[in-house]
């Protein structure tokens, strides 16, 4: 068993041929930012033919086992992140990039009482930048 089919079995998700294609591409670079649409280029681009959809459901899939963090750009633009641990995000506003921030460097004080039932799993923080001019 390859270590990418090892890596899912154990995140509780069952690694079909076109999931092990896509998280091999995806999980392969180290850290990354990554939308559905470029994913899905580069999963064809390797020699696997896999759809927008069964991407977008193993995106969601890897987000749900813990695998992924998922951010919302703008509220039309979607990211998944490989690294999950807790940081922030520069937004360049020209390329459509994101751009880690380490922890260290953002303080979120003062946060507000979550409705009750809930509890606060993490805090988004995006910047958002563009070139100097």
């Amino acid at each position: 068993m390859s270590l990418m089919a090892e890596r899912l079995r154990l995140a509780g998700l069952r690694p079909t041929r076109q999931w092990l294609a896509i998280a091999e591409v995806l999980f392969g670079r180290g850290d990354r930012h990554v939308s559905a649409e470029v994913l899905c280029e580069e999963v064809g681009a390797k020699g696997s033919s896999v759809s927008l959809a069964t991407v977008y459901n193993a995106l969601h899939q890897f987000r749900r086992a813990g695998l992924l963090r998922e951010l919302a750009v703008d509220g039309t633009k979607t990211y998944f992140d490989t690294n999950t641990s807790d940081h922030s995000h520069f937004f360049i506003e020209e390329t459509s990039e994101l751009v880690d921030i380490p922890n260290t460097r953002i303080r979120v004080t003062e946060l507000p009482e979550p409705p009750p039932g809930t509890e606060i799993s993490h805090v988004d923080v995006i910047v958002r930048v563009s070139r100097s001019k």
